[in-house]
């Protein structure tokens, strides 16, 4: 069935294709007869055990990764589809409308997809009030990815930071620091030893303002040499923050890309072509590991699902591969993976 509708879905934009699916679902759901089938058939016959992680109780390990819903729009109709978690942003303090379309692009025969979406969102006061309204009836985890204004300085970085951070410190179980985006001016930068020890540093001491801190998880690139990486495992192990997630997308083209011509869209790169490097930094954190570690990145089948959480994962979350293997994917994945 999903064979069919991608057809369908891949004969328009890759960004319109986003927004035209989530709203037939929605409209689906609205169908007392269709909406009962479709819930039943995102069930998954396999029972997990909730496990805890960092204090939070997930019903299982897959997680739907920030950018898919990035103002909770869909919360309601993506909590139906078995997930364990929703990662919703990345927001940023002030709405902003992203960078010029076409941004958003597929490599089909390569199974992944570019995008310079730039931080488009509809600000942090929308996203909450969207929040309040998540009835959440199949009790998801909600994760925040912050991150900063394009206009806003790099001076003034931090201060974005924390203003999303406390405004959706009492509507989300646990927070992401996004400074890895290829498609905000100069955030990597945030990423080098001095700017992120101060960022994390600050957005730490505002979480333990509160008598119940929240989970602090820092987003890294994939193009991280092993000096920055080796830093940013000792600011995170200094800050106190709980992990990792590991990665965002990646700036390099990898010679194997079948779709030459739409790899040279600016942006970063996702879903298949991204495995190799996803799976390297994973396996570079847990030897030692020190922290959680929540993998994302090229996780197209239940075999990679597998993997990554045998490798050392604590969760797992997807995004390119939902796109290419249809809302049925977590089903899947929790139908086969063990543990």
């Amino acid at each position: 069935m999903w064979y069919i509708l991608r057809k369908f879905f891949f004969l328009f934009d890759a960004e319109k294709a986003h927004y035209l699916s989530m709203d037939l679902f929605s409209l689906a759901l609205k169908i007392p007869i269709i909406s009962f089938l479709l819930k039943k058939s995102f069930e998954s016959t396999n029972t997990h055990n909730p496990i805890i992680v960092d204090g939070i109780s997930y019903k299982n390990k897959i997680g739907l990764a920030a950018g898919f819903d990035k103002d909770g729009k869909w919360l309601d109709l993506l909590s139906y589809l078995g997930f364990g978690s929703i990662e919703v942003g990345t927001v940023t303090p002030l709405p902003q409308s992203g960078n010029d379309k076409p941004r958003l692009f597929r490599l089909k025969k390569d199974e992944g997809i570019i995008n310079r979406m730039g931080f488009n969102n509809s600000g942090v006061d929308s996203l909450i009030e969207n929040l309040k309204q998540f009835k959440n009836k199949n009790q998801v985890v909600i994760g925040g990815n912050i991150g900063k204004n394009k206009l806003t300085s790099q001076e003034n970085a931090i201060q974005d930071y924390i203003i999303c951070f406390e405004k959706l410190f009492n509507y989300v179980d646990y927070f992401v620091v996004n400074v890895s985006s290829p498609n905000t001016p100069n955030l990597r930068a945030l990423q080098d030893k001095e700017p992120l020890t101060n960022l994390l540093s600050s957005i730490q001491k505002s979480n333990l303002k509160n008598q119940k801190p929240k989970p602090i998880y820092l987003k890294i690139a994939p193009d991280l040499s092993a000096e920055m990486l080796n830093d940013i495992i000792e600011v995170v192990s200094s800050t106190g923050i709980q992990g990792i997630i590991a990665t965002n997308t990646t700036i390099s083209r990898p010679n194997f890309l079948v779709e030459k011509n739409i790899s040279e869209q600016q942006g970063g790169l996702s879903g298949a072509p991204l495995k190799d490097l996803s799976c390297g930094i994973l396996n570079r954190l847990v030897h030692p590991k020190k922290f959680t570690i929540i993998n994302v990145g090229g996780i197209m089948n239940e075999k990679d699902a597998q993997q990554r959480l045998n490798s050392g994962a604590d969760l797992i979350q997807l995004y390119a591969g939902m796109i290419y293997r249809g809302p049925w994917f977590v089903k899947k994945i929790l139908n086969s993976i063990k543990g």
